[in-house]
């Protein structure tokens, strides 16, 4: 797939796109926004509705928070609508890569799509049982050399984070772990505590409690850097597998050809809102660490996950339609 184009990223003050004149994007926003995004209490949605409260302040109009279940039907709602910044889309990787799960998706992720800011992160870790004579990477992925093929893991639904963080562990440390599937991550987890399965690859909010309690060892975390999220634990980089890295990240797009003003502006604003440290605190207690990036930073992180994540999809086979 074709890279963001530089324009889609530049943040000059050029509006004269598809009839919108420089006096529309001087007036931005005049009516409300929307804010298109995965089901309620998806970490989409958590996302969104503390931004919409940030921004409604911030701009003068209300935000509004719409939730859809699919999305296949995310990107079909926002990529059909007005480039005008009035709908934006928040949402994750599973967005991006869906292509590479189901094909003739009625809209690109790259061309019909324009990046404003990559607004949050929740980082998954490696999490064992205590039972599992390891206390570092090193070790684990020592043990699973030893014993391939003995030891499983538990994910939720095939293409989540812990699933392809699970695979991805697989391709990196050359290791032959077993896939034991659940409906979904909070099954697995509760099965990881109770030791029917070794080791799983949870987002840190769901598992770091059980960390806490001595019920689970965490072993690295699987951000680029340390995370208050998992104080302690060391990433995977760290740990000695460079590169060993996913989370469940949810950036904010603007439909393809939006001004480069309103996409600057919302850029500005957003970025704001997140930097304050009451909204920084929320999401922290939610179990979300808050990023607030330039436009050019979220393109690299979908192009870097459309290729090392895209490529590991294809290369297992792994297709919903």
């Amino acid at each position: 797939m074709r890279g963001y184009g530089i324009a889609a990223v530049m943040t000059l003050g050029a509006c004269s796109v598809l009839g919108t004149t420089p006096a529309s994007c001087q007036d931005f926003p005049s009516k409300p926004v929307r804010l298109v995004t995965g089901g309620p209490g998806s970490t989409g949605d958590f996302a969104s509705r503390l931004l919409a409260q940030g921004l409604t302040a911030a701009i003068g109009q209300q935000v509004i928070v719409d939730n859809r279940i699919s999305g296949a039907i995310l990107g079909d709602v926002v990529g059909k609508s007005p480039p005008d910044g009035y709908t934006l889309l928040i949402t994750g990787s599973s967005f991006w890569l869906l292509p590479f799960f189901q094909s003739n998706l009625p809209w690109d992720p790259i061309k019909d799509f324009v990046p404003v800011t990559l607004a949050v992160s929740s980082p998954n870790i490696l999490a064992v049982h205590p039972s599992l004579p390891v206390k570092s990477l090193k070790e684990m992925i020592a043990l699973a050399r030893a014993r391939p093929g003995e030891l499983n893991y538990g994910s939720g639904p095939v293409g989540t984070s812990n699933h392809l963080g699970a695979e991805l562990f697989k391709s990196m440390a050359r290791v032959n772990i077993v896939r034991v599937p659940y409906k979904g991550v909070g099954q697995a987890v509760n099965d990881l505590i109770g030791g029917q399965v070794q080791l799983a690859f949870p987002v840190a909010a769901s598992a770091m409690p059980h960390v806490k309690s001595g019920r689970l060892r965490a072993l690295v975390v699987l951000s680029a850097k340390p995370t208050p999220q998992v104080p302690g634990v060391p990433t995977a980089t760290e740990s000695g597998l460079p590169g060993f890295e996913i989370d469940v990240s949810n950036g904010v797009f603007a439909p393809a050809r939006t001004p480069a003003a309103i996409v600057n502006r919302l850029n500005q604003d957003i970025v704001r809102i997140l930097s304050q440290p009451e909204i920084r605190q929320k999401y922290l207690n939610g179990g979300v660490d808050v990023v607030g990036s330039s436009a050019a930073h979220l393109a690299a992180l979908v192009k870097s996950d459309m290729t090392t994540l895209g490529k590991l999809i294809q290369d297992l086979g792994l297709r919903n339609d």
